[in-house]
């Protein structure tokens, strides 16, 4: 029975990529930047056939990997329009870093691009921005996502394992703390990361934009992504730190200055207001939180569209109340793995979390830390 249900996913997720496909290319929904000629049935049978590979996604990744890369590359090859032929491709990618076949994952990654490099540079006329030119971004990214949820199933699968072996013995009780000390440091990863990742791909996309018809903002953009990948080395630096020395600095409250500057950088309204007589907190409730309105800025940017943020930090008597509010319009994204760690971030110190749309518009996170 364990085999029967995936196949069932697979199969709808096949179907739904290839209706999407086909639909969003008469559509004319996207462009692949390139000269384009309309579709016609090989074109639709590239299509059907790449979408059809991903049935067997994870059952024969080898084959269903090499099937839809090669059908995106005579795709495009043929200067057939739109970029969802390269969907089935990136989705077995995903599939293939995500259970463990790295080398396979990027043999893909690197056959894709080489073949749509080849596309492209034969092209008699320079690509548009966006479309095609996007791919080897979009390469990286669900290579590198793929990978964050591979090692997070591991880490997840580590410490269920170490938790149940340590209700037994003492001795076990140890090997938990390790394990639970692994699952801190990919949820640290995963905040500062995710972050930084969602501002470079934006910031990537407006120098994309802006490449030719402003130069000045351009290197804007670049400078910014550059001061992104340095701040990224910095909280790895201070998480890398906290490991050895326990009682050496890491990210908090003195940080959100900082924070709402990267997040202006690339577009947010920001209005940040602190109330009461601020104090020093307990280490962990501190870079608590920091981590939950990192987490929260980033929802706003990945999912609220142009959004102003209202960042609100109350110093009571007891605790701490931080408020992050937007007034964005939130996209069809499930819930994911974001709001759950910010609610575990604020349990773990003794706090509290709350969050949700606003019956005004827009969404809203209310964390109480103790101090």
């Amino acid at each position: 029975m364990t085999d029967v249900v995936p196949w069932k996913n697979d199969t709808v997720l096949a179907l739904l990529v290839l209706t999407l496909g086909v639909a969003g290319t008469y559509g004319r929904l996207s462009s692949s930047g390139l000269v384009e000629r309309p579709i016609d049935p090989l074109g639709l049978t590239l299509i059907l056939v790449s979408s059809a590979a991903l049935v067997w996604r994870r059952t024969a990744p080898l084959a269903a990997g090499w099937t839809a890369v090669a059908c995106a590359v005579v795709y495009y090859g043929f200067q057939y329009p739109g970029v969802f032929a390269a969907a089935p491709a990136l989705i077995v990618v995903y599939t293939a870093a995500s259970v463990g076949r790295r080398r396979l994952a990027a043999a893909l990654v690197v056959a894709l691009a080489a073949g749509i490099g080849v596309v492209v540079g034969l092209s008699a006329t320079d690509p548009e921005p966006g479309g095609l030119s996007l791919l080897s971004g979009w390469l990286v990214a669900v290579f590198v996502l793929g990978e964050v949820t591979r090692g997070r199933r591991a880490y997840l699968d580590e410490v269920e394992h170490r938790a149940a072996e340590a209700e037994r013995t003492k001795e076990e009780a140890a090997l938990r703390r390790a394990g639970e000390e692994r699952l801190w440091i990919a949820q640290e990863l995963h905040d500062a990361l995710t972050h930084t990742i969602s501002v470079i791909s934006v910031q990537t996309s407006v120098a994309l934009e802006m490449l030719d018809r402003d130069p000045a903002q351009t290197r804007a953009s670049l400078l910014a992504i550059k001061e992104s990948g340095h701040d990224a080395m910095r909280e790895l630096r201070s998480t890398l730190g906290v490991l050895r020395q326990p009682g050496s600095p890491s990210s908090g409250l003195a940080q959100l200055p900082r924070l709402v500057e990267r997040a202006e950088a690339v577009g947010l309204s920001v209005e940040s207001t602190v109330t009461g007589e601020p104090v020093d907190l307990r280490p962990e409730a501190d870079r608590a939180a920091y981590r939950i309105a990192q987490e929260a800025f980033t929802n706003v940017l990945r999912h609220a569209g142009p959004a102003t943020i209202t960042l609100t930090v109350s110093h009571e008597t007891s605790r701490v109340v931080l408020t992050i509010a937007d007034d964005g319009t939130p996209g069809d994204t499930e819930p994911g793995m974001g709001l759950i760690g910010m609610r575990e971030r604020a349990v773990a110190v003794g706090g509290s979390l709350e969050a949700g749309p606003r019956a005004s518009g827009g969404f809203l996170v209310r964390a109480e830390l103790p101090r």
